[in-house]
């Protein structure tokens, strides 16, 4: 039986008190990071593949369904407005189309060919990299397009937690932070979810500040789309400058971002 659909180590959960049910899910997520800790090594090599690639123009694309689908686009859509890395650098994929992303579009996991249509819409080529997320290891979308990836060319990877799956076998790359059962029996949203969105932060973290989009230990290159942002990177400007906040605020919105604002300070100076 496969891990992820092993029953839990827990009975009666319907007979627990809500402190026995907190405590006992607590007690599961402490396993989670020792998984990922684990997967580092190979975190590692897909990330450094991963800069060269992208530096020469290619692209990431994350493929799942259901949660896993759900989680790869959550990641895919953070990366504009954190880093200010153009659309479409990474894109995440789902099993449906968007119309899954809020609700389960049925059978549609299930389609072998389903994943490789999909990424035709983007004109996929060789500098592209395919990694795919999925819990069980086995869904025919995600693992239909990867054979069809590495037939073409491209680097694949995956993001799974069941040991020995059919996914890493087809993955070049194979990620495998397994967690153990579910609290609630089969639920992979939980413990499996978690530590499949613990290693797309790592990824896609890592990469950006690899490819220059992160300045010390700052989101310089972040898009100004609400006051909280806005405010965030004055105060950026206000610790690299040493001026005052409201000349901060100024600057950050006359030249559009913190990077902008610093590479102009920094021009201005003499020998530059």
């Amino acid at each position: 039986m496969k891990v992820t659909e092993s029953t839990s180590l827990y009975d009666n959960l319907d007979k627990m008190s809500v402190s026995e049910i907190l405590t006992s899910i607590n007690n599961e997520d402490a396993k989670i990071h020792i998984a990922v800790k684990s997967q580092i090594s190979k975190i590692e090599e897909l990330v450094t593949r991963l800069v060269d690639r992208i530096q020469s123009g290619g692209r990431l694309f994350y493929l799942g369904a259901g949660t896993s689908g759900r989680l790869g686009i959550l990641d895919a859509s953070e990366i504009p407005p954190t880093f200010g890395m153009p659309h479409g650098v990474v894109i995440g994929l789902i099993a449906g189309g968007d119309t899954a992303i809020r609700r389960a579009v049925e059978s549609a996991e299930d389609k072998i060919h389903g994943g490789w249509e999909d990424l035709q819409q983007y004109n996929i080529n060789e500098k592209d990299t395919v990694v795919g997320i999925a819990a069980s290891g086995g869904t025919p979308y995600v693992i239909g397009a990867m054979q069809d990836a590495n037939k073409n060319g491209l680097l694949t990877a995956c993001i799974t937690c069941n040991p020995d799956s059919e996914i890493a076998k087809v993955a070049t790359i194979a990620i495998e932070p397994i967690v153990g059962p579910e609290f609630l029996t089969g639920s992979t949203r939980m413990k499996a979810g978690t530590a499949q969105k613990l290693v797309l932060n790592m990824i896609t973290t890592t990469l950006m500040i690899k490819l220059g989009r992160v300045k010390g230990n700052k989101m310089v290159d972040m898009q100004l789309t609400n006051k909280k942002l806005v405010e965030r990177g004055s105060k950026m400007i206000v610790d690299e400058l040493g001026i005052d906040f409201e000349e901060a605020q100024r600057l950050l919105l006359f030249h559009g971002s913190v990077r902008a604002v610093l590479n102009s300070i920094k021009n201005q100076l003499p020998n530059n």
